[in-house]
């Protein structure tokens, strides 16, 4: 089994497995943390929003349930 996948690795030219495996799971990977980092600055807006709204507003009702 091993001498099969020597023999593949012998034959696989250099430059395929840099341009046809690596390169496109590194941009993928690239794009799946912009992607996610994207996301998470709206969710970090959102959350600031409501804490402004909050301290705007008053207490939420979960804080004047929790004084009685």
């Amino acid at each position: 089994m091993s001498s099969v996948l020597s023999t593949f690795l012998q034959e696989l030219p250099g430059p395929f497995l840099v341009l046809g495996i690596f390169l496109p799971v590194t941009l993928l990977l690239f794009l799946l943390i912009a992607y996610f980092r994207i996301k998470l600055m709206a969710v970090d807006e959102e959350l600031s929003q409501i804490s402004d709204r909050q301290n705007k507003y008053g207490s939420s009702p979960h804080r004047r349930m929790r004084r009685r």
